[in-house]
């Protein structure tokens, strides 16, 4: 059995962490997408932004 690990995905908007997000959970990327712009709208932007630059520094990239 194969284990799944957290990577940014390819199928990218700005740095495919969404979209990694959602592979990972084998969910729809735009439901990822359209909480995680709501998670901003509601928190006043900044907690949301600094949450997917994090994430986007920790989370590897897929290999291919």
């Amino acid at each position: 059995m194969e284990s799944k690990k957290l990577t940014r995905s390819n199928d990218r908007m700005l740095a495919g962490v969404c979209a990694g997000i959602a592979e990972y959970f084998e969910i729809d990327p735009t439901l990822v997408r359209v909480c995680y712009a709501a998670l901003s709208i509601f928190s006043a932007g900044f907690p949301g932004l600094l949450l997917y630059i994090i994430l986007m520094i920790i989370m590897p990239q897929k290999e291919w």
